[in-house]
């Protein structure tokens, strides 16, 4: 897997405190701009922050590159509506020479279990090239690829729905590959924006955990790492 922060809005935290401040001033954007001190940013956007006035994140976007993921996992990305996304076809980027399948950790781990997957895959791919042999459309022939054929994709969040989508699949009951994304996402984004994603995480960094029953028993631990994710 690769995750790579690609775009980002250029100083993402001061336009963010700009947009905010502009909420509760009368002064001009010009004055607002000139009278914005770095070091009055991090204070105000904590304020604004523990408000809940989140609106104002919405005018910060980032934008990643993810390479190395299965369909798996692009399948469940693309269910976070308010986010845009370009993925690598499958309609018409044949597969017939370069066939990648991502293996779970506990498959790969089980020597019978990695058997297995690799002859399924290994059928699947030749069957695939079978087909564009004949013939058959790529756009057709796609239909036989499995959930674990690796995909790329190009994605833009605005901070706010960032802070959403690492709440929920930050979270340790997320499955395990959009999860690990995820973290690698949180990690770049923490460089760039330190103060507006200082408690991004999954919901049990900045309070109860929120899977009630379903908690996985390890609040503890997991504060801990998110807070020293750098």
């Amino acid at each position: 897997m690769n995750v790579t922060l690609i775009e980002h809005t250029p100083n993402p935290e001061r336009t963010v405190a700009l947009a905010a401040r502009l909420c509760y001033s009368p002064t001009s954007i010009d004055d607002l701009r000139e009278k914005l001190a770095a070091s009055d940013i991090e204070s105000f956007l904590d304020k604004i922050m523990s408000l809940g006035h989140h609106s104002v994140l919405e005018h910060a976007s980032f934008t990643f590159g993810i390479e190395g993921v299965s369909r798996v996992t692009t399948h469940q990305l693309v269910r976070h509506r308010i986010a845009s996304f370009s993925q690598q076809s499958q309609r018409y980027v044949s597969h017939k020479d370069q066939f990648t399948s991502i293996m779970p950790a506990c498959i790969a781990e089980n020597p019978e279990a990695r058997q297995i997957f690799a002859s399924m895959s290994e059928t699947v791919h030749k069957a695939y090239g079978q087909l564009i042999e004949m013939g058959i459309p790529a756009e057709d022939a796609r239909y036989i690829l499995p959930n674990a054929t690796e995909s790329k994709i190009i994605m833009t969040m605005n901070a706010r729905e960032l802070l959403h989508f690492f709440a929920l699949r930050c979270c340790q009951r997320a499955q395990w590959e959009i999860r690990q994304m995820s973290v690698e996402m949180l990690r770049l984004v923490k460089r760039i924006a330190p103060v507006i994603f200082r408690q991004a995480g999954p919901g049990c960094v900045g309070g109860p955990c929120p899977e009630g029953k379903f908690c996985c028993g390890q609040t503890a631990e997991v504060r801990e790492f998110y807070k020293n994710l750098e």
